[in-house]
């Protein structure tokens, strides 16, 4: 595995880090901005929105820029996001912030999974994104607890600080560790890649990338809740089965990464319907704790830890370019927000369980949209229009 590749996760990580630190510190924020708790939850919602939507538009914009290029460009804007967050002086200059993190993140996202498929070989690239998405595994287990740690000792501010300075060596190393490829072969190249989207099949991939996250993160946004309201777990230990859950996931995106090679439809059936069936569990005995936090773990293994068959499958469907990465991971984002948003609709009107029914049947709907796919007998190890863009680098 090429060097570079674990310096991209290494991006990711800062990137994700930056992404969950908002959650682990609401009520100092909310004071140290003079805004509300609601409010300071409207600053997830404006990140994952400026990443859905904005991330695709940056990634047009850094096309024809050569892939490390792009990397510090965007290392670029989100560091500076990062800075305005650590130095606001109000709420409004916190929203400009975390709009400018998320865009710069999401493109990050596309860029570095591009570059990921041109330094491997297409036999291993599920393994390689396994180790890129890792960043983002990692930073769910350590990044959100280290950056509430860091802000809770030192002040929010502080939080944004570290982050920035975490930015700084993934920048440099990125800078150091990462080969300058040309890209001028793909210049000109524009329509080619917004022609792909004329494909129904690529949209149909994505709306099962979208079902997958939205049936984890019905559940996962409402884990805190759940454990001390239902399972009833004391507040203080939840933190302790979050980072159990967030060491699932790493162990659950490595078996992945080695098995979306060979064949990522039924990777992510078998996931599919673990997780229905894990979430199906938790609802029924959410009140009995061992049971619950055994089910917890199982949607640990098999929720989001399905992005390297994902990535794998959208890579096989269309390219591995940057823009098709980007839009893939503005659909990931749209099923957090659907997961999220579903899940606390909810809650409102069924109770706390409601969000775990609500991720099982999302699961089941996911494994629906797999079937055309699963009448194939023999998938499809690389494209043409991947192996155009490899480029052989040994590590």
């Amino acid at each position: 595995m090429p060097r570079a590749v674990h310096i991209l996760a290494l991006g990711i990580f800062a990137m994700v880090t930056s992404e969950f630190v908002v959650a682990g510190l609401m009520p100092q924020m909310a004071a140290g901005l003079g805004a509300t708790i609601p409010q300071i939850g409207y600053l997830i919602t404006a990140f994952a929105a400026a990443m859905a939507l904005g991330g695709p538009v940056l990634t047009v914009v850094l096309m024809r820029t050569p892939p490390r290029t792009a990397l510090m460009c965007l290392f670029a804007i989100f560091l500076g996001g990062n800075l305005l967050a650590a130095t606001a002086t109000g709420y409004g200059v916190m929203v400009v912030a975390r709009i400018l993190t998320g865009v710069a993140s999401q493109a990050f996202f596309g860029v570095a999974l591009a570059l990921c498929a041109q330094l491997t070989r297409p036999q291993v690239r599920g393994r390689a994104i396994a180790v890129v998405m890792n960043g983002l595994m990692l930073g769910t287990l350590l990044g959100m607890p280290l950056s509430t740690l860091v802000g809770e000792r030192f002040g929010w501010r502080a939080a944004f600080w570290a982050i920035s300075a975490l930015a700084v060596v993934a920048a440099l190393c990125t800078l150091v560790g990462v080969p300058k490829l040309d890209r001028a072969a793909e210049e000109g190249n524009f329509r080619r890649e917004l022609g792909v989207f004329r494909s129904p099949k690529l949209w149909w991939v994505l709306l099962t990338s979208t079902l997958i996250i939205g049936a984890t993160f019905s559940a996962f946004s409402y884990f805190n809740p759940i454990l001390t309201e239902v399972s009833g777990f004391q507040a203080t230990t939840v933190p302790l089965l979050l980072v159990a859950y967030g060491a699932a996931t790493v162990v659950g995106n490595t078996v992945v990464g080695r098995l979306a090679d060979r064949n990522p439809v039924a990777v992510m059936l078998v996931g599919l319907v673990l997780n229905a069936a894990f979430l199906t569990g938790f609802a029924l005995l959410a009140h009995l704790s061992v049971p619950a936090v055994a089910f917890m773990l199982g949607i640990g293994l098999v929720g989001v830890t399905m992005n390297p068959a994902m990535i794998t499958r959208v890579h096989r469907t269309a390219n591995a370019r940057p823009l098709v990465n980007t839009v893939h991971s503005s659909f990931i984002t749209f099923g957090v927000m659907i997961g999220s948003w579903g899940g606390g609709v909810a809650i409102e009107h069924f109770g706390l369980r409601s969000p775990l029914w609500l991720g099982a049947g999302l699961a089941v709907l996911g494994g629906l949209t797999l079937l055309p796919d699963l009448r194939r007998t023999a998938p499809k190890t690389a494209q043409p229009d991947d192996r155009q863009n490899v480029e052989p680098v040994t590590a």
